[in-house]
């Protein structure tokens, strides 16, 4: 059966808010850096804003479920991504010779490889999450998350323990 025309709609405005929002926080931080506080402020205000629809869309869709379910869904994401969705980006970035994309297309893989393993730990040991401390280490340069403590230096692209950002 072919998807009705308003689920169709509904993701493609998904997708959209969802770029939306991270397109405003990279203004907010340009803006920020060039002076503009006002202007980088709603930016962020803006960007929570298509959150907002983003969330209402996809929950409109049926895509939001329980937490096993979603922890499979960011499984097979993050799986594809560094299986074939990168390797094929970093074919055609190597074929353009396009230093800059190579960089960045790699990095992503190595981040998102990990980001599946912990994915399928959390998955694997769901009931122990429950009483678990949370603290995870993102590295601000490549996406790296490390657990408990962050790494002397990243193991995907070398920036120092001092820049990984703590989340708990």
């Amino acid at each position: 059966m072919d998807e009705s025309k308003t689920m169709k709609n509904l993701g493609e405005g998904f997708a959209g808010e969802s770029m939306a929002n991270r397109k405003y926080l990279a203004f907010a931080q340009q803006a920020e850096a060039e002076g503009f506080h006002r202007v980088a402020v709603l930016f962020r205000a803006t960007a929570e804003a298509e959150t907002i629809h983003a969330l209402a869309h996809f929950k409109a869709m049926g895509k939001l479920k329980d937490t096993p379910a979603n922890l499979q869904a960011a499984i097979d994401g993050e799986t594809y991504e560094f299986t074939k969705m990168y390797p094929d980006f970093l074919v055609d970035a190597e074929a353009e010779n396009n230093a800059a994309a190579i960089r960045s297309f790699k990095l992503a893989k190595a981040a998102e490889e990990v980001h599946a393993e912990l994915y399928e730990k959390a998955l694997k040991n769901l009931e122990g999450e429950k009483a678990k401390a949370a603290r995870f280490f993102l590295c601000p340069v490549c996406g790296h998350i490390a657990e408990d403590e962050a790494p002397e230096a990243c193991p995907i692209c070398g920036a120092k323990k001092s820049a990984y950002k703590l989340y708990e």
